[in-house]
């Protein structure tokens, strides 16, 4: 159990064992008084047990009511008239109703009973009213006024053990100066009640209301406690118990300063509110990015916010921005279409008879009934207030405000709601920035993606066999080419290659790339020839292609048992060819319409297929357009021609020795500056050795 627990119920305990003691004590003296018999109770152990009982009230309550944190003043209030207040309308009732009882039971004990109830109940009541003061002083506390309570809380403690002493200190002017000094110090600690400006309106009325009531409280059990002090029957009184009287006075002082102060602040109280509710508008305006919420949300926070701030009778925003797309939010407060239509007409003529340009411009009119511009509309207001809502790049919209008294707008409403606009704003062109940088963050993520995916659609080895030599380059310009080339192995001796360009780059490239590489390993295992191929990859893709896409295409198959090679090609660059038997270099002319581009039958008319018997040490280059029209920084063309060239200088090399010299002559030429993907393809036909 913790530490703080066990005091509570340890002086809980004291507290209930002193208070039953110290009534059995009276209760002997009583006895002793009208008997003339010796007992066991004695005066001393009166002041011993109310002691004890007072400290071990005040220590409970010490240790149960923590410093306050939150502005919620009106709970602790509750709790201490219904918990400790309630106890002085007990006593009330007990006293209403202590004449008849002691006419008809005539006990001589029953005051001195009465009394010590009393007594328990404002013990506690005081003790409760003393840290729950301690709660409301310490609200936003600082060292000093730490310091000063504390020192506060122990002098009066101090004076607790005057009782204990046994002397009248009535009768010692430094005693009685001690505790003139020690009641001036607890008036002085009732003028702390900052805790008041924190109260609402509504709150303030409720607490008001408890004051009043725990007011009160204080009054009839000081009343009750002097009431009886001079009866002869009393055994015991505590009217001069010093901490009784000063925690008393300090507990009247402090109610009594709360309550004036909470009425006489009641007509600032809904300034201040209203300050806070801007402050608060203000906040949620610049929350609105963290906390996700839209552009429509924010012109509603100002929207509530301005006729709030403003205090308008009716009010309209209108939204929107030249070029953007989207339905503009509509608010509206009480402002009918023919209102409206009035107040923008007046609006259009005052600002020709000003010089002043409505949209860029604070418009403001006390007195619209008396404007010419406004003369005639027959209005029911009198005050318009036109806020513009623009940066130095956008014109979001105007809002407008109205209200039905003369000079309704002073310089602090149009500061405020000039204030919510630019406040509005600046937000909007943060959330904007913030989306576009979200935007921008998940086009890049998607690019990796798509890069990964085209990565993956290209093969990084062609199968090895000892009739040919294959060595690939592929560069893309950007995050996402669009050029992809592929093979398949048709049989032992067969094999197909494709090589593509699709249109466009990034996203949309890739997801084409995956499309032609599916209808490439599917229309290849019905063993096409290349213009067969052709024709139904043309129709697979208008199906699925867009109107403004197309794929440029190249289709070969190798057979090498019969060394030959059949290709048809659908717009795709010219096939570069080195015959190592007439040594001489040059293109296939064969003709092709790119994929996507016709999209009926007469397609297949635009598709040819060209055979060529291969012998060994021929050269096969397979390109895109991204080779030949590699610009350098002239804006000259690297050209047919000098690829051509490129190959008739080094077809003696290996297929991998051939590409890198054609690439690096590609890349001098450039500058190495890409401009377009590019993707070469070195084919070197060999004499086929016999397998092992």
């Amino acid at each position: 159990m913790p530490q703080k627990d066990r005091i509570k119920r340890l002086s809980f305990f004291t507290a209930s064992v002193s208070w039953v003691l110290l009534l059995v004590n009276v209760l002997l003296l009583a006895y002793q008084r009208h008997t003339g018999e010796e007992t066991l109770g004695q005066d001393y152990l009166s002041n011993l047990f109310s002691v004890v009982f007072i400290l071990s009230v005040f220590t409970f309550q010490r240790f149960r009511l923590e410093p306050h944190a939150t502005a919620g003043f009106t709970k602790p209030l509750w709790h201490l008239f219904v918990k400790g207040g309630l106890g002085a309308y007990v006593c009330l009732l007990l006293n209403v109703g202590y004449p008849n009882l002691n006419l008809y039971w005539a006990n001589p004990y029953l005051l001195d009973i009465f009394y010590q109830i009393l007594f328990g109940f404002l013990v506690y009541f005081l003790g409760k009213a003393f840290y729950t003061w301690r709660q409301f002083i310490l609200y936003q506390k600082t060292k000093d006024l730490q310091t000063q309570w504390k020192w506060f809380e122990i002098l009066l403690y101090v004076s607790l053990l005057v009782p204990l002493l046994n002397v009248e200190y009535m009768k010692f002017i430094f005693l009685m100066l001690d505790l003139a000094l020690l009641l001036a110090y607890s008036v002085y600690m009732s003028v702390h009640l900052r805790w008041v400006a924190f109260l609402s309106l509504d709150r303030k009325w409720g607490s008001i209301f408890l004051l009043t009531a725990i007011l009160a409280s204080v009054v009839l059990f000081g009343n009750f406690l002097f009431q009886y002090s001079d009866s002869p029957e009393l055994v015991i009184d505590y009217t001069d118990n010093p901490f009784i009287l000063l925690t008393l006075a300090f507990v009247f002082t402090y109610t009594l300063s709360s309550f004036l102060v909470a009425v006489f602040s009641l007509p600032t109280s809904k300034v201040f509110e209203q300050k806070n509710a801007d402050l608060r508008n203000f906040q949620r305006l610049s929350q609105t990015i963290q906390q996700g919420q839209s552009e429509e949300e924010v012109y509603s926070i100002l929207f509530d916010s301005a006729i709030k701030a403003s205090g308008a009778d009716s009010a309209w925003l209108e939204t929107g921005e030249e070029g953007r797309s989207g339905i503009p939010p509509a608010h509206n407060e009480g402002a009918e279409q023919a209102l409206m239509d009035h107040i923008k007409s007046g609006l259009t003529r005052a600002h020709k008879e000003r010089g002043t340009l409505h949209q860029d411009s604070i418009f403001l009119e006390g007195d619209l009934r008396h404007n010419p511009a406004f003369v005639g509309a027959d209005l029911p207001f009198y005050s318009l207030l036109v806020m513009p809502l623009v940066s130095t790049k956008r014109k979001y919209g105007h809002l407008y405000l109205l209200r039905e008294v003369e000079q309704g707008f002073d310089q602090d409403t149009i500061d405020v709601v000039q204030s919510f606009t630019n406040q509005t704003v600046l937000t909007i062109e943060n959330l904007r920035l913030v989306q576009e940088s979200l935007q921008n963050e998940r086009y890049k993520e998607e690019l990796k993606i798509a890069s990964l995916v085209q990565d993956r659609l290209i093969p990084k080895t062609f199968p090895t066999d000892t009739w040919f030599e294959i060595s690939t380059y592929s560069q893309a310009a950007k995050e996402v080419g669009g050029d992809f080339y592929d093979f398949l192995q048709l049989s032992e001796s067969r094999i197909a290659i494709i090589i593509g360009d699709v249109s466009g780059k990034g996203i949309s490239a890739a997801f084409h790339m995956a499309q032609m590489k599916g209808i490439f390993h599917g229309l290849m295992q019905q063993d096409l020839l290349p213009d067969e191929f052709m024709v139904q990859a043309n129709s697979a893709l208008s199906r699925c292609l867009e109107r403004t896409s197309f794929i440029t295409s190249a289709l070969y198959i190798i057979d090498y048992k019969m060394q030959g090679v059949s290709f048809a090609r659908a717009g795709h660059c010219h096939t570069l060819y080195y015959n190592s038997m007439m040594e001489d270099t040059f293109y296939f002319q064969t003709e092709g319409l790119g994929l996507g581009i016709m999209r009926d039958a007469s397609y297949a008319k635009r598709i040819h297929r060209l055979h060529y018997d291969y012998n060994p040490g021929d050269v096969m280059v397979i390109y895109t357009d991204g080779i030949v029209e590699a610009r350098s920084e002239d804006q000259d063309e690297y050209g047919e021609d000098r690829l051509k060239y490129m190959l008739s200088q080094t077809y003696h090399l290996e297929a991998e020795d051939i590409k890198s010299a054609i690439i690096n002559d590609v890349t001098d030429f450039t500058n190495d500056t890409l401009h377009d993907d590019q993707t070469l393809l070195v084919i070197k036909f060999k004499q086929r050795q016999p397998n092992n």
